[in-house]
């Protein structure tokens, strides 16, 4: 391709709504472009790496016995109606009517139509195990769409379901997706952890999350490096030394606290540290008005994932209580919550661990007050052993050593849906002994478009992105110093043509521009090898470079074109 003809509308400043550096440079590097909040299009170079993302993918997936589809993006309510998700699955379901005012949403995800496909398709044992999947667009109404392509409306993504005839097949199903996806990331040059997943409204009891390590990734996940437990932070079991003082309990009383609201400053008025006081949070289920008071230890925070388990409530479901609400849950204003004096209609839970909290502090439902000495009882609230995030240093809970923090961004997700659809939608083949049986299914995601961020997020510097040579759009850009030279041109023209030849995936700067102003495209947009064509061809020298490190070797065409076909003899296939 020359640089002349390619449509790439990069931009020198950074676009003010890009939140985090794969936005920042995509958008800069013209790969994408932004329509509205949460929906990109892709141009040609970003176009050309998502592609080699899905082959990577597809190939991983056929080379593990799965089967490529394509299935519609729209789909009736009706089967949705079956498995009990047309209203559950929140308001990130994108739904429609059409002109017989029949309702359709457009696809989140397709347990779904899979689960009622095959019912009408697979009769018998004999047909079983069976891998499907599809690399299709997906629509999710997100809340807060951020983070470029990591938190869209609109994405790319490979969805799998597998189908078996008990749940020791699932497992092996599940094993191979676990395989495949780890041949998959690696050749996407990944550093990534595989963690324990919460399962959420897809339903199932085991799930597996692929975290690519990213510094602003929008996951967080605890790990321990003494042995292979590692979990999102909202699973994660939160086990640590907590402080129990052995003073006498004493009598409660009130306190007048002026304007003390946060735990920084109630330790400061109380001398005391965080984990003496107990800290309420109020918050609501959005779709059926109930209200919960929630108590925690008060340096810890609440994971909503653990709430929501506890109560019933999807996590997507839970919001924290505006001020207007909290004072008609509590009477008060906002910072003096506590579990005294609340209406009766809000529902007390709390974490096991605030009973241990001898003569702490807690908020007394009256403005400017606090009481002291709180000793709580267990057996007068619901309880539940761990709502509370992780955090770094806590105890791991398979071998008791410290947990460490890192970020991340979710690029490939596994669960163990068992029988959850095949039952609700009455999904069965007749095993071998002619009885009617559920299929034992399994879900498997990869956020292509997501991929292509991560990537980013892990491959870049102060210049742009560095692409791994596996998905870069081209592998190879030759950059002719001064059009004007004949002798520069003809030689860049050779070079292009021979390694067109090869099978090179390669650009040629031929533009009428200055040299700086080609070095800085070619690093922005992370083409791994250059080949620069300057006036050390008059010695039939050229200067070749690689993006990850920028270091510069003169050297003849020849040996350029050994250093091309050496670097690309290391792809990982």
């Amino acid at each position: 391709m020359r640089m002349s003809n390619l449509y790439m509308p990069t931009l020198r400043e950074v676009p003010n709504d890009a939140d985090i550096i794969s936005a920042q440079l995509l958008l800069r590097a013209g790969m994408i472009r932004k329509l509205v909040s949460g929906v990109y299009s892709f141009l040609p170079l970003g176009f050309r790496v998502m592609k080699k993302v899905e082959r990577i993918v597809r190939e991983e997936m056929d080379r593990y016995g799965a089967q490529e589809v394509l299935m519609s993006a729209i789909q009736p309510r009706e089967i949705w109606e079956e498995s009990g998700r047309w209203e559950n699955f929140g308001p990130e379901m994108f739904k429609l009517r059409d002109r017989h005012d029949r309702e359709f949403c457009l696809g989140p995800t397709h347990e779904e139509y899979f689960t009622f496909m095959i019912n009408n398709e697979l009769k018998s044992y004999k047909q079983l195990p069976l891998n499907l999947y599809q690399i299709q667009t997906k629509y999710r109404d997100e809340r807060r769409p951020r983070f470029g392509l990591v938190r869209a409306r609109e994405f790319i993504m490979k969805d799998a379901y597998t189908f078996d005839v008990d749940q020791e097949g699932l497992e092996k199903s599940y094993d191979n997706m676990w395989r495949a996806y780890e041949s998959a990331f690696d050749r996407l040059g990944f550093k990534y952890k595989v963690v324990q997943g919460d399962s959420g409204n897809m339903g199932g009891q085991i799930s597996h999350e692929f975290i690519a390590i990213t510094p602003n990734g929008e996951s967080t996940i605890a790990y321990c490096d003494h042995c292979d437990y590692a979990a999102t932070d909202e699973v994660a079991a939160s086990i640590f030394n907590q402080s129990n003082s052995e003073e006498a309990a004493a009598e409660m009383e009130k306190v007048l606290t002026v304007d003390i609201r946060t735990i920084e400053e109630l330790e400061s008025f109380f001398s005391m540290k965080g984990d003496r006081f107990i800290k309420t949070l109020l918050v609501k289920a959005e779709d059926d008005s109930r209200v919960f008071a929630v108590l925690v230890p008060g340096d810890r925070a609440l994971s909503l994932i653990k709430l929501s388990k506890h109560v019933g409530v999807p996590e997507e479901n839970l919001m924290m209580l505006t001020e207007d609400e909290i004072y008609g849950a509590t009477g008060s204003s906002m910072g003096f919550a506590g579990p005294f004096g609340l209406k009766d209609s809000v529902e007390i839970v709390a974490d096991r661990r605030v009973f241990n909290i001898k003569n702490g502090i807690c908020g007394a439902n009256i403005k400017d007050y606090h009481y002291k000495n709180v000793n709580l009882i267990e057996e007068e609230f619901s309880v539940s052993d761990d709502l509370i995030l992780v955090e770094a240093g806590d105890a791991c809970p398979s071998c008791g050593m410290p947990l460490a923090i890192d970020q991340g961004t979710e690029v490939g997700n596994i669960f163990q849906l068992g029988e959850k659809y095949s039952k609700s939608m009455n999904a069965t083949f007749l095993d071998k002994d002619g009885k009617a049986k559920h299929f034992s299914m399994g879900s498997y995601g990869i956020g292509i478009s997501r991929c292509v961020a991560a990537v980013v997020e892990q491959c870049f510097d102060d210049k742009g992105i560095i692409w791994p040579l596996s998905i870069a759009p081209y592998q190879v850009v030759v950059t002719i110093i001064n059009t004007k030279v004949e002798a520069q041109v003809e030689a860049a023209e050779k070079i292009y043509e021979v390694l067109l030849k090869k099978g090179v995936e390669v650009l040629i700067d031929d533009r009428n521009e200055r040299a700086g102003v080609k070095f800085t495209d070619a690093d922005l947009i992370g083409i791994p090898m250059r080949v620069t064509v300057g006036k050390a061809i008059d010695q039939g020298l050229v200067e070749f470079s690689l993006r990850i490190d920028g270091e510069k070797k003169e050297m003849t065409i020849n040996e350029a074109f050994e250093a091309i076909d050496n670097g690309l003899s290391k792809i990982h296939r």
